[in-house]
């Protein structure tokens, strides 16, 4: 497999290398004026820089069989937004070189992600975003002081509160509550409100009933996250291997090899504000607002090299797609 440098921060520029804490079960502190929290990771099949595995026992945990990466994030935001304006995903400095075929991924992204907006095609800086809070897989949400680890305590891993927990995320929306008074007519997408004297707290059996009910915009809006609500998300899947080679797989024996059509830029999961209208101001080009966090992941240098040598090849070799 190609070797991977993974990093971590609130903004581009301030980017730190985490590779040496990826697969070890520990997390990695950031903090800017808009997020505060930590970082976890874990890719299977990941080898050092020497060519040996870097294991994990994430990969082994019974409600974790076939995933093969983990993005881990535990923190809260500094100031209220609302969770439509709160986003999640992948964006790209320089246009995607996409394969043949590729319609068929976007569509299987949709097909577990109704939420998500897109612009994979775009000749500038593609990008793939969806409300965080209707997306993630495995959502946690409590109020500071329940879990909290104070900035100055580093417990030993194990301990109630630590942060990634010993045992796997699974979602507990127990004391979500909405800012809209008015009962809520979307009983039938999974959420249960309380009587008329408590219309506002939100309760969720699964994680498709948060992520279903929180697909609809009027929804997203009426919650608020603040420096009260502590957040943490695993956002882990299984269609993505990274050991023996990069590899996409989707249902029906879809295959992609990811190294033919990867040209070495970043691929940066980031967690943003919604972008809003310009108001007269000169567009960046950016398909996102402010930043709250990022985990990056890259080529190492000595793979870059070698990507670069031999991307002629590739290219004379063709477009191919594998059928299993």
């Amino acid at each position: 497999m190609p070797r991977l440098h993974v990093l971590t921060g609130t903004s581009f520029d301030s980017l730190e290398p985490i590779t040496h804490f990826v697969n070890t079960g520990r997390a990695h502190r950031i903090h800017s004026d808009r997020f505060e929290g930590k970082v976890a990771v874990y890719i299977k099949g990941l080898r050092d820089v020497h060519g040996q595995p870097l294991n994990s026992e994430y990969f082994e945990r019974p409600d974790r069989k076939g995933i093969t990466w983990s993005i881990q994030v535990q923190g809260r935001f500094l100031q209220p937004h609302s969770t439509n304006d709160v986003l999640f995903g992948n964006t790209f400095d320089r246009p995607l070189k996409l394969p043949w075929g590729s319609s068929a991924a976007l569509k299987f992204m949709k097909f577990i992600d109704p939420a998500l907006e897109h612009d994979l095609t775009s000749p500038t800086k593609p990008w793939a975003l969806s409300p965080l809070i209707a997306t993630v897989p495995n959502f946690v949400h409590s109020h500071v002081g329940v879990h909290h680890v104070p900035e100055d305590q580093s417990p030993e891993r194990g301990e109630e509160g630590l942060f990634p927990p010993p045992t796997s995320i699974s979602d507990d929306t127990s004391h979500l509550s909405v800012i809209s008074a008015a009962p809520s007519d979307d009983s039938q997408d999974g959420a249960e409100t309380t009587s008329k004297s408590d219309p506002t707290a939100l309760r969720f059996r699964t994680s498709g009933e948060r992520r279903k009910y929180f697909r609809k915009e009027v929804n997203r809006k009426d919650l608020i996250f603040g420096p009260d609500d502590l957040i943490s998300i695993d956002f882990c899947y299984g269609f993505l291997e990274f050991n023996p080679k990069l590899v996409l797989r989707l249902p029906g024996g879809i295959t992609f090899d990811l190294m033919k059509y990867w040209e070495g830029q970043p691929v940066r999961f980031v967690c943003c504000e919604r972008k809003q209208s310009s108001n007269g101001e000169e567009d960046d080009g950016s398909p996102t607002g402010k930043l709250f966090w990022c985990v990056s992941i890259e080529l190492a240098e000595d793979e870059e090299a070698k990507d670069g040598a031999t991307e002629d090849e590739e290219e004379r070799a063709g477009d191919s797609v594998d059928i299993d």
